[in-house]
């Protein structure tokens, strides 16, 4: 993506913060970047009150949608490969009241990543015809949900 690229994104905070800290600037697989780099923040997160997680869930999605809004007008990019920030709302959704270890996260990121990158109906529906930063957010964060409910069947049901 190239030295001006990581300038811009290392300059300007709406930039810095749609592209989760830098790792959106990953030249290969920027979205598996950006949830590898919110597994610390999930670490952290785990030890909030359920109530206090689903806050911080939905804080996340809100401001996401600003700032994904603003990052992409100002690259004049629909949704731009770098900006990463809805994977991190997608994921920290993935692990709603899942219990840590690492063989939860490992799980939750592998199941968030296939729900993203296949995006399956109404995901890929909802990316083609949402716009702005709500239509960046939004199959992130039904991708996330999707997952989600994965997640729980395995380990209540099926381990």
């Amino acid at each position: 993506m190239g030295d001006i690229q990581a300038k811009i994104v290392f300059t300007n905070p709406i930039h810095f913060l749609a592209f989760g800290f830098g790792s959106g600037l990953s030249p290969k697989a920027p979205g598996t970047m950006g949830t590898l780099a919110v597994i610390p923040f999930y670490y952290y997160a785990s030890v909030l009150s359920f109530e206090y997680y689903l806050a911080l869930c939905l804080f996340v999605f809100l401001i996401g949608i600003v700032i994904c809004g603003k990052s992409a007008k100002l690259l004049k990019a629909h949704d731009h490969p770098g900006i990463v920030w809805d994977e991190f709302a997608g994921f920290l959704i993935t692990m709603i009241a899942v219990p840590l270890s690492w063989q939860n996260i490992i799980l939750g990121f592998v199941l968030f990543r296939i729900f993203d990158i296949f995006k399956p109906w109404p995901i890929g529906w909802l990316d083609k015809h949402v716009d702005g930063g709500l239509g960046i957010m939004l199959d992130d964060i039904l991708a996330g949900l999707f997952s989600l409910v994965c997640l729980h069947i395995v380990l209540n049901y099926l381990l």
